[in-house]
């Protein structure tokens, strides 16, 4: 991949290196703790990972932005990689039927992998896609940074969902049917079904693309800009989970419910925490 020196974010920090989201920060030494039991690191050397998503079969599949990959992790714990040669893979998401889902930050689409590995495209016409979800009904959801707007990918094309915020990285929806929406430049936002908003993220230093929605409706967000996986409340505001991580980018809830895995850049590693109820 050629990199180049860009700048993201309005604070300006120019990096030797190009980067999907911006680090305004220097990456702190690893000193990863949680509130509700200790992180157990799974695996290393994952290159800037940003989307995760478990399929059917219990097999992880990563988005390594930094290596233009996605790698699949067995229930095992063996490692392969199941797709290269990828232009800035973010989002990561797998339908019920098992395909894998791909948004391309660089390039401005989706890709579709068949379980066997075979890439189509899947949606164009985007504008810095990063994190990619599924609504409650099954429909792709896709964070589009650059229009501040969450949309929906149809077979008709994109449609908007929400619309006015401020550089969405990520999001998901919750049981009543509204939704929590990761802005990497304008805090957590939660968008209730009657359309009024609440903002959540006064504690974030910079929100990430990683978002996670439990079974029963608990909601995630790292906090890429600083060392934290908080939790969010629909009241309003957050709490820390988990602390003490390295630039916490990727975020997902095992299968089982047990656990979040988290995916960090400092580190270049991914981190199990587990789940309290």
């Amino acid at each position: 991949m050629t990199t180049t020196r860009r700048t993201f974010l309005a604070r300006g920090i120019a990096l030797p290196f190009a980067l999907p989201f911006a680090l305004p920060f220097a990456l702190p030494a690893s000193t990863a703790r949680a509130t509700a039991a200790s992180p157990e690191q799974l695996w290393s050397r994952v290159r800037s990972p940003v989307g995760m998503a478990y399929d059917a079969h219990g097999a992880l599949f990563v988005a390594e932005w930094g290596a233009g990959r996605v790698s699949k992790f067995t229930p095992s714990g063996e490692r392969e990689t199941f797709a290269s040669g990828l232009s800035g893979p973010s989002g990561l998401a797998i339908g019920a039927d098992g395909t894998i889902y791909v948004a391309s930050y660089s390039s401005d689409v989706i890709w579709s992998f068949s379980p066997d590995g075979k890439r189509s495209t899947h949606a164009t016409g985007l504008a810095t896609p990063a994190g990619l979800s599924f609504d409650r009904s099954g429909q792709l959801l896709v964070a589009n940074r650059r229009t501040h707007q969450i949309l929906a990918v149809e077979r008709s094309g994109l449609r908007p969902v929400i619309s006015d915020l401020n550089t969405p990285v990520g999001a998901v929806q919750t049981p009543d049917g509204g939704y929590v929406v990761s802005n990497i430049a304008g805090g957590v936002t939660i968008v209730r079904p009657d359309g009024s908003r609440l903002e959540a993220g006064q504690a974030f230093s910079t929100p990430g693309p990683g978002i996670a929605i439990t079974d029963s409706g608990r909601v995630f967000v790292v906090d890429y800009g600083g060392t934290e996986v908080r939790e969010i409340l629909m009241s309003g505001g957050s709490r820390v989970y988990a602390d003490g991580f390295s630039s916490p980018v990727g975020l997902v809830v095992t299968p089982d419910q047990s656990a979040l895995l988290t995916a960090t850049w400092g580190e270049s590693a991914i981190f199990r925490i587990p789940l309290s109820s």
